[in-house]
């Protein structure tokens, strides 16, 4: 069986530019077909109900559904129409989703939320495309080493697995916290941890200091300082998981775990070694 998987995305977290990308990371898999439809960068009502209508026209088997505080009108009207269509859907988000939860639960859906997927330091002064760009490179650098899109990838297969069983998946419902994410990071050596630990909550911290920049100071002298400085944390937590990464090199024992063609999940710590499934 194939499994339909939809991806809606209405605007940009950290976590969306790579998501479809993780269940099929050599494009050789068998058991999916995935499609994208996205807003862009707006999060307009009207263009969310005008693609998640074209989603539903798809049937898929489920959909992912990412966007920025998943309590604005647009990332809510995605799930009224989802729910309508009777179609399962997972809402990954950041922080601020954390107050549409109980809603999400109510309309029987699922959820991941990324604590460290911050707002970016979105001020004319100082965002531009470079910029913007930069800050998604280092926010992807830090959601891979600190084990975030393993956790996501992870949920996903198991919807994906579910459903070629034929049976109603469950949804996760997670909120992914620093201790969740590295605990999945697959990083031995403690050194690895503790930094990768420490680039999860300087991230996760960015998102202060750029809402204070793009919503609370109005002077704009100091809000360009205080969202260029959320940057500067980002990059500092980049290299920090850049680190982590180089230790687990250092020792041989990077975890990977590459799908093969029929979606089961392989794995390997020795560069010079062949992956074996996980229930050899």
């Amino acid at each position: 069986m194939v499994v339909k998987v939809g991806f809606v995305k209405i605007g940009n977290i950290g976590s969306a530019p790579m998501i479809e990308l993780l269940l099929d990371e050599r494009a050789e898999r068998e058991d999916i077909e995935v499609r994208v439809i996205t807003t862009g960068a707006k999060m307009d009502v009207e263009q969310a109900l005008e693609i998640t209508k074209k989603m539903v026209d798809y049937k898929p088997d489920f959909v992912i559904a990412t966007s920025p505080n998943a309590t604005l009108p647009g990332p809510s009207k995605v799930r009224e129409v989802l729910k309508d269509a009777e179609i399962p859907m997972i809402v990954i988000s950041d922080s601020p989703a954390k107050k549409a939860t109980k809603q999400i639960e109510e309309l029987g859906q699922g959820y991941m939320i990324v604590e460290a997927d911050p707002m970016i330091g979105a001020r004319r002064e100082f965002l531009d495309p470079i910029e913007m760009a930069l800050f998604n490179a280092d926010l992807i650098k830090v959601l891979s080493v600190t084990g975030v899109f393993n956790i996501l990838t992870s949920e996903m297969n198991k919807i994906i697995d579910a459903s070629k069983r034929g049976e109603k998946p469950d949804l996760p419902r997670i909120v992914i916290n620093k201790e969740m994410a590295v605990t999945a990071s697959g990083l031995q050596n403690p050194y690895a941890r503790v930094k990768a630990m420490a680039a999860y909550e300087i991230t996760r911290r960015v998102a202060d200091m750029s809402v204070e920049g793009c919503f609370m100071v109005k002077e704009w002298e100091r809000y360009t300082a205080l969202v260029a400085a959320s940057h500067e944390m980002l990059r500092t937590a980049a290299l920090l998981a850049d680190e982590a990464r180089e230790i687990e090199k250092n020792n041989d024992s990077v975890l990977r775990m590459p799908h093969y063609d029929d979606g089961m999940v392989m794995q390997k710590r020795k560069l010079i070694e062949k992956p074996r499934k996980l229930e050899e």
